[in-house]
């Protein structure tokens, strides 16, 4: 969307360009007004503007000064110069400034329309070579470790793709040359030394495991690597085929102590490893991800420079966790986000899990209760309402303790609990909205005669003017400008037939510095002159 600033102390000048052109045909969907360079300098701190055309000898701050300030603060942004002086100086100092045309006055519409449609153009081609394949093929590359680390961090927290949706994740990010049907897992803890690096030093210490690993297991396994929120060294392993039949546990687990005496040789450093193998590729691998940490935190500890294989953890399984209630993004994150289907989805497989668990089934229940219940009660908060107000009667249940004793009875209740939760936000952002519009349009009526622009509509209202002008637009289909034009005319109709005030004077009174640009207003809404019209019907 396109955005078009004219800056001129000619408020004729402004007024004409703004209203007789149509610049929409063009591709531009917004122009703002401005009559001096500090107020086109308030207006492009507020709005991304794409194109400004400016005047050059204005009072205060000349175009060129507020060329120079474009160019300083908002590269991207075009500039056009409109000058009734032909001195060649202000041509040089254009060009120093990079501006994009310099047109003398009086301008004609086609020549101004001509210069814009040709700033367009440029600009189009600027943002093509921006997106064009081969910078977005060469950014990707450059940035090609970090997603797949993203992409594997997600798989270890527990995110379920549809399997064609993460093999192509996977192809794209060049993960595919292997069949990752079945993999192994090495999960690394930095310990003493490394933790007195700073910063940098431990990125580059980190850099120099991960290619120790690949110069020892890369032989025979295609390696893919993530650092985890607990600052943990995480390999992901998968067996390639020319060296499937050569694999076993004991060669595994005599790189990974390699690894080990490596680092401490000739990193001066100390590491523990947590080793675990022949999971299924991706079902098996947040399940083997949760152990290793967990066996980290129950069999290792603060010890230093331990190797452990996942099978030596004997403790008891004991009662199975609910995974889906806790891997993102959590039921929290989705309401907030107001994403509707995803937590439809969610409730699913969180409902789906409980019927497949096999113990604890009431405990459970009451986990999956005490969860959606907290998260419901969070987003009735965060929205001014009390959860009693949304649930009525049902809400005296919560209150007595666990209400439900059954996977259907919860999975009936968090669904029409939902379902009011969305019609309640739905409906207040509704009449939020209805009510901004009422209240900004009553403001424009009632000091049409005054103040009515843009940062006078957001400052009444108490929010930016950005997003005024966009619910503004959403909401009722046309541009704020155009119901203040229209208020415009229609107080100067009424004040036509039923005042004896000079055109000049009805002109001033509602925001025109020259009677020339209310004519041509009130012609093009009208199809005849203000004398025209006052001496047809007054």
């Amino acid at each position: 969307m396109t955005q078009l600033l004219i800056v001129d102390d000619e408020a004729h000048v402004v007024d004409r360009f703004s209203t007789t052109i149509d610049w929409k045909a063009v591709g531009v969907e917004q122009v703002f007004k401005a009559y001096s360079g500090l107020e086109a300098l308030a207006l492009l701190r507020q709005f991304s503007i794409d194109i400004v055309i400016t005047d050059i000898k204005m009072p205060g701050m000349t175009g060129l000064q507020l060329i120079a300030e474009v160019r300083r603060l908002w590269p991207k942004t075009k500039c056009i110069l409109l000058s009734g002086y032909s001195d060649f100086n202000y041509a040089k100092e254009a060009i120093l400034y990079q501006t994009e045309d310099y047109l003398l006055k009086p301008v004609k519409e086609e020549d101004l329309l001509t210069a814009v449609k040709r700033v367009l153009v440029k600009l189009e081609l600027e943002w093509e070579e921006v997106i064009s394949n081969q910078k977005l093929t060469y950014t990707f590359k450059e940035n090609l470790p970090l997603l797949r680390a993203n992409l594997l961090l997600e798989l270890l927290q527990g995110r379920r793709w549809e399997t064609d949706v993460l093999h192509n994740k996977m192809k794209m990010l060049e993960l595919s040359d292997h069949e990752w049907q079945s993999c192994s897992l090495m999960v690394v803890r930095l310990d003493e030394l490394f933790l007195q690096y700073d910063l940098q030093d431990l990125s580059w210490k980190e850099y120099a495991i991960s290619n120790m690993v690949e110069e020892l297991f890369g032989g025979r396994y295609a390696i893919w690597y993530a650092k985890d929120a607990l600052d943990y060294l995480v390999f992901a392993m998968t067996a390639k085929r020319e060296a499937a039949e050569e694999n076993d546990t004991v060669w595994f687990e005599r790189m990974a102590a390699a690894l080990q005496t490596a680092v401490g040789t000739y990193l001066k450093g100390r590491i523990s490893v947590m080793v675990c193998h022949d999971g299924r590729f991706p079902n098996d691998l947040a399940t083997l991800y949760s152990r290793s940490i967990g066996a980290f935190r129950k069999r290792i500890g603060s010890e230093r420079e331990l190797f452990m294989r996942l099978e030596d953890d004997l403790s008891e399984k004991g009662i199975e966790s609910l995974k889906s209630l806790y891997e993102p993004p959590a039921l929290i994150h989705l309401l907030e986000a107001a994403r509707w289907d995803d937590i439809v989805e969610k409730l699913r497989l969180i409902f789906d899990d409980m019927e497949d668990i096999q113990s604890g089934s009431q405990e459970h229940l009451l986990e999956i209760y005490f969860t959606i219940a907290s998260a419901y009660s969070y987003i009735a908060h965060k929205n001014g309402r009390h959860l009693s107000e949304l649930l009525g009667d049902e809400y005296e249940k919560m209150t007595e303790g666990l209400p439900f004793r059954s996977v259907n009875q919860l999975r009936e209740w968090s669904l029409r609990t939902l379902h009011r939760i969305r019609e309640d936000m739905d409906q207040e952002t509704k009449d939020s909205r209805t009510t901004l519009i009422r209240e900004i349009q009553a403001f424009i009526e009632q000091n049409v005669q005054q103040d009515v622009s843009l940062q006078a509509v957001a400052d009444h209202v108490h929010l930016h003017p950005v997003y005024v002008s966009k619910v503004y637009k959403l909401e009722t289909g046309e541009n704020l400008s155009d119901y203040v034009q229209l208020v415009r005319m229609n107080k100067a109709e009424y004040l036509l037939k039923h005042s004896v005030d000079k055109i000049y004077e009805i002109a001033a009174s509602l925001g025109y510095q020259r009677p020339h640009s209310f004519n041509h207003a009130f012609k093009k809404k009208f199809g005849m002159t203000p004398q025209e019209y006052r001496d047809r019907f007054s």
